[in-house]
């Protein structure tokens, strides 16, 4: 059995050795915990309209993330800059992968015009892995956040990055302009890399969060992200865990691997809410100052609450909350 090859990005020939034969078949019906409503409320149309009429690219689309007409409906998003196409391969990611040919210096601008616009107080964002780029992409980053300094100066700034190729100049670029939030996620626990995360390594990913918040100190906040479902064990996970602490991250989000098509990985099993809940109590105890794990939690789901936040929420879900 294989995952992407090289016309189908992320592929292992050897994929079943990693994960065991029981896994789950690619058309299996989910756990009822996964029901989700179907977007389409008013401020998600609202949403959807103005990324398109400003040709932007939204993580939410790209991954197939399974909140997207909760979060839409919330008023929040993630903007992923520079293009859909990334330079790397990962066997779980939905995102496409190729020769990128993006190259807009106005993006940053748009980007921010369309915060301003949403009022938004916590804008995330990311980009696909632009390996291609001599500085691979820190520049955009860079631009992003001054803009939208500019063009909505009360808004919360995260920006979750790639490793940069685990080089220190890229990355200090885009510390210096003092991000609220610095989020690089490692994904999946170390044993699983070669398979998952090929052209990565867990060291250089724990090393650009360590550097991250060593160039930063207390000025902005570290956070990771990781996924369950490809065979690793409770024990593996909080060992995993354990290694971000010592790495100085301070947020956490844990959630399931969802199997985009036939081509990706396969999903072993799906971790019961109750496990997500335990799993939280110790990354809790280990020291992390906000986490967030679940089933259905992503890394920007719900972004906003990881961080102390001195304006309101928008949107009818935020209202309610309030």
């Amino acid at each position: 059995m294989a995952t992407r090859s090289r016309a189908n990005p992320g592929g292992n020939a050897n994929v079943l050795t990693v994960l065991g034969p029981d896994v789950q078949p690619f058309r299996a019906r989910k756990p009822a915990w996964f029901k989700v409503p179907a977007p389409g409320g008013p401020k998600y149309r609202q949403l959807n309209s103005l990324i398109k009429a400003e040709n932007l690219h939204t993580v939410c689309q790209e991954a197939a993330c399974p909140n997207i007409g909760e979060c839409w409906q919330r008023g929040t998003a993630t903007f992923m800059i520079l293009g859909d196409t990334c330079t790397r391969r990962c066997g779980f990611c939905n995102v496409k992968t190729g020769k990128p040919t993006w190259n807009d210096p106005l993006e940053p601008a748009r980007v921010a015009r369309s915060v301003a616009k949403m009022g938004l107080r916590h804008a995330v964002i990311t980009s696909v892995d632009r390996d291609d780029l001599p500085d691979y992409g820190a520049h955009a980053f860079v631009g992003v956040i001054r803009q939208i300094r500019r063009q909505a100066p009360r808004c919360k700034i995260e920006v979750l990055t790639p490793d940069f190729r685990g080089e220190e100049m890229p990355l200090a670029k885009v510390i210096a302009e003092r991000p609220d939030v610095f989020n690089h996620n490692v994904e999946v626990v170390p044993r699983l890399y070669p398979l998952a995360r090929r052209g990565s390594t867990f060291a250089r990913s724990t090393r650009v969060l360590r550097n991250a918040k060593e160039m930063a100190g207390d000025e902005v906040t570290t956070k990771s992200g990781l996924m369950v479902g490809l065979g690793e064990s409770f024990e593996e996970m909080v060992d995993t865990l354990g290694q971000l602490r010592e790495n100085h991250v301070q947020v956490l989000t844990v959630g399931q691997y969802l199997r985009p098509t036939e081509n990706h990985l396969p999903i072993v099993r799906y971790w019961h809410p109750d496990e997500f809940a335990e799993l939280e109590k110790a990354a809790y105890a280990l020291g992390f100052e906000h986490v967030a794990a679940g089933p259905l939690v992503r890394s920007s789901y719900h972004a906003d609450q990881h961080v102390p936040q001195e304006e309101p929420g928008v949107g009818p879900l935020a209202e309610a909350a309030s």
